[in-house]
């Protein structure tokens, strides 16, 4: 049902206005940060992200041309048969090595989105350090879940020793719960914790055990940020400052 305003608009009642009501509430201090940030910045908005997607790319074409697959695994694949040190070294680019067995542009979507949106809320270099904590955190938690065996709630089968790790999705979950918990979209921070949580109970393999390690290391990361970082405070600053961003006077702060 909608209802007329005095200036002659609609005004949504029912199910829909409630709807509405509860994006807004959700998502609406996310929309203006990058509404702002992509009114000031316009191409040059976002180069972590597009930096990031455009690794994602690379690796994949290299991986798949002659001779390629092997200098990707030399840089960037990490496997827990690895003496750690090698694993250590190769950390940082395999968040960019997609999966062989899965579609290269879902890859790239999620870390153009999800480093975009951090990159606008969190900044880059906490988007750098989150991605890396969440990516390390699961090369670790692999290592020890394989050492704890699959007799355990949190142990892995010694054959995952074998597997590549999950490549950028580990660095997709930790920035979304980051992202999310600081732009307090806290029913979207708590969805993917659930959805991880789940996928690692129903579907126990090393995917979901350092997705699940991602979780906790984002989580922690949230959580320290509160105490010594000040989000609270600042981010409805950052989003009415972002949302001004449109006057001639107008200019937002981000971090």
């Amino acid at each position: 049902m909608n209802l007329r305003t005095r200036t002659g608009g609609v005004r949504c009642t029912g199910p829909e206005a409630l709807v509405r009501r509860a994006a807004a509430a959700e998502w609406g201090r996310l929309a203006s940060l990058v509404r702002g940030h992509l009114a000031r910045r316009r191409a040059a908005a976002l180069p972590l992200a597009a930096t990031a997607a455009g690794l994602v790319l690379l690796f994949d074409l290299l991986q798949h041309l002659p001779g390629g697959a092997a200098l990707v695994e030399r840089v960037g694949v990490v496997r827990g048969v690895q003496p750690l040190e090698v694993s250590l070294l190769r950390t940082p680019l395999s968040l960019f090595v997609p999966a062989l067995d899965l579609p290269v542009w879902g890859a790239f979507a999620q870390v153009l989105v999800v480093f975009g949106l951090a990159e606008t809320v969190l900044g880059r270099r906490v988007t750098l350090l989150v991605a890396y904590a969440g990516t390390l955190a699961g090369t670790l938690y692999a290592r020890l879940a394989m050492d704890l065996g699959p007799d355990t709630p949190l142990g892995l089968a010694p054959s995952d020793a074998l597997v590549r790790d999950c490549g950028p999705s580990a660095a997709v979950v930790a920035l979304a719960i980051c992202t999310a918990w600081r732009a307090r979209a806290w029913c979207t921070a708590g969805a993917v914790v659930v959805l991880m949580t789940s996928e690692a109970v129903l579907l126990p393999n090393l995917a979901g055990a350092e997705h699940l390690a991602a979780v906790a290391a984002a989580l922690l990361a949230a959580a320290l940020g509160e105490v010594v970082g000040g989000y609270g405070p600042r981010v409805p600053a950052l989003a009415g400052a972002a949302g001004a961003a449109g006057g001639p006077r107008a200019r937002a702060v981000i971090p």
